[in-house]
Order: C-alpha cells, then sequence, then structure tokens
C-alpha cells in the first residue's frame, strides 16, 4: 500500500505555492504602503500634534490661569465671545437660510446675483475687513462721509464706541461668511426632491406651508450641522476683530481668540495667551461631541 506524504501530494503543493506567492505580494506591499505613509505621518506629527501638545504643555501653568482671571479684561472677552457667537452665527445662518430659498429661483438674472453674491467670500478676509474699518472711519470713512452729505449730520463713532464697534464686528463676519453658507443650503434645498413640492402644490399649500412642512423638516439636521460648524469655527475666528475693531476702543470688544493672541505676542507671555485660548475649551469640546453624534446620526439614516 502506498503511502502519499505531504510533498508528494500535488494538491498540497500546488495549493502552497499560490499562498506564499500572495505573502510575499503582501508584503511587498506593505513595505511600499511604509514608505508612502511616513512622510505624511512624519508631517502631521511635526506640525498638528507637536504643536497641539507643546500648546496644551503652555497652557497647563495654574499661575498663568491666576493671572487671566484676575485681567479686568477677560470677563467682558469672555461676554463679547458669547454675544459674537450667539448673534454672528445665527443671523448669518438664518439670513443664508433664507437667501437660499431665493436663488433657487430660475432666470438667469437669479445666477447672475449668485455670482455677485459670493464675490465677498471669494475675496480675501485681509482686504475685506479693512475695507470695513476704512468704510467705518469716524472721520473721513465713506459711511459717515455719505451720512454728512445727505443728512448734512455726522455719523454715528462706530469704531470708538463699544457696542458699534462689537456690532461692526458682527457685521463684517456676516458679510464674509453669509455667502459660503447660502451656497450650502442652496445645495441642500436642491436635494429635496421635487415631487414633495409638487404634492404640496396640489393640497393648495402656500409658500410658507411648504417651507415650515417640507423644506425645514427634510433640513434640520443640516441646518444643525451647520450651526455647529460654524460656531466651532467662528470660536476661533481672529481676523474680523483684529482687522475691523483690533480690539478697541480701549480693549472693549476682545474675543477669547484675539486676546489671546495679544497676551502672548504683544505682552509676550505665551502661556498666558495659551491659557486664554484653551478657556475656549468647555465651549467647544461640547460641540466637537455634539457634531459627530449628529453626523453619526445623519450616516445612519442614509
Amino acid at each position: 500500500m502506498a503511502v502519499t506524504t505531504m510533498i508528494d501530494s500535488p494538491a498540497v503543493a500546488t495549493g502552497a505555492t499560490p499562498r506564499a506567492r500572495r505573502r510575499g505580494t503582501f508584503g511587498a506591499d506593505k513595505l511600499w504602503a511604509l514608505a508612502f505613509v511616513t512622510p505624511y505621518v512624519a508631517i502631521f506629527v511635526a506640525f498638528v500634534i507637536y504643536p497641539v501638545g507643546y500648546g496644551l504643555w503652555l497652557g497647563s501653568d495654574p499661575s498663568s490661569y491666576r493671572a487671566l482671571f484676575g485681567d479686568p479684561v477677560y470677563p467682558r472677552t469672555v461676554v463679547n465671545t458669547l454675544v459674537y457667537l450667539l448673534f454672528g452665527v445665527n443671523l448669518k445662518l438664518l439670513l443664508a437660510l433664507l437667501l437660499s430659498g431665493f436663488f433657487m429661483r430660475k432666470g438667469w438674472w437669479t445666477k447672475f446675483l449668485l455670482l455677485v453674491f459670493m464675490l465677498p467670500w471669494a475675496m480675501p478676509a485681509l482686504s475685506s475687513y479693512l475695507s470695513i474699518n476704512w468704510m467705518l472711519n469716524g472721520q473721513w470713512g465713506l459711511i459717515n462721509n455719505l451720512i454728512w452729505q445727505v443728512a448734512q449730520v455726522d455719523g454715528p463713532p462706530w469704531l470708538d464706541s463699544p457696542g458699534f464697534a462689537l456690532g461692526s464686528v458682527i457685521y463684517g463676519h456676516i458679510w464674509k461668511w453669509l455667502p459660503f453658507w447660502t451656497l450650502i443650503f442652496l445645495a441642500g434645498r436642491m436635494a429635496v426632491p421635487v415631487e414633495l413640492y409638487e404634492a404640496a402644490d396640489v393640497d393648495g399649500a402656500s409658500r410658507i406651508q411648504k417651507f415650515t412642512h417640507v423644506t425645514l423638516p427634510l433640513m434640520a439636521g443640516m441646518y444643525l450641522v451647520c450651526t455647529m460648524l460654524s460656531t466651532i469655527w467662528a470660536l476661533g475666528d481672529f481676523n474680523a476683530v483684529r482687522f475691523i475693531s483690533g480690539g478697541g476702543p480701549a480693549l472693549s470688544t476682545h474675543v477669547l481668540a484675539t486676546l489671546g493672541i495679544r497676551n502672548a505676542f504683544e505682552l509676550g507671555d505665551p502661556k498666558l495667551g495659551m491659557a486664554t485660548v484653551l478657556t475656549a475649551l468647555p465651549l467647544l469640546i461640547p460641540l466637537v461631541i455634539l457634531l459627530m453624534r449628529q453626523l453619526r446620526r445623519s450616516e445612519v439614516t442614509i
């Protein structure tokens, strides 16, 4: 009786060879993948992980927080940040939602207006905010000169009053970012099935009823995600305050982002500046968690 060994078996021999070849191929692929990934990992560690870790280390000094909480400018800055987020984000997104319905109209003139409307967002932020600063100058600004020519009265001190200055900053932020969010909501409106609006027309629904019963329910999740994203971005917005009001008058319009830059560079205390920025984490972390949950919920729904 002949005994067939594992080596003599043709089935085993033919089955082992492709497996070995696959192992060799996968091993080579892993080496190539490691070679391609290594530069990106090194750049990510050098320009993301290390700066974040170094910043957290700078902001871990308790004496910096004692000095920050004793600064009389800080409480006003926290209030300014909350007001800036409350009005800047909500007014911007509400107007964007309404304007997206206007740009849903058919016609070449609507597309032309949309193109012109997108120009403020396409322009560089620095030149836009500096233009607003020049227009709101109390002595030779464009706005006050127009008020004088029309009504023969002096215009308000836009950048010399804390209330007007903070309102000007909020206006500049809305003016800059309103076109972007309008375009986002316009894309969301285009994704709503036309059959739903046709069915609402058959039922005799008005425009307001179609907006409240068709558009809003279908765009509620998108609106919430956009609100949280806009809040996160506005919380770290430095340009609007820096180039419109400069934090003045008398440091009365600073937000946490600009006050942190001031403490770190103008006062020459990087630890104090990082501590100022890190005090925004109690507001930032819940927003990020809510955003991730909403995105996960939207993915499950889809």
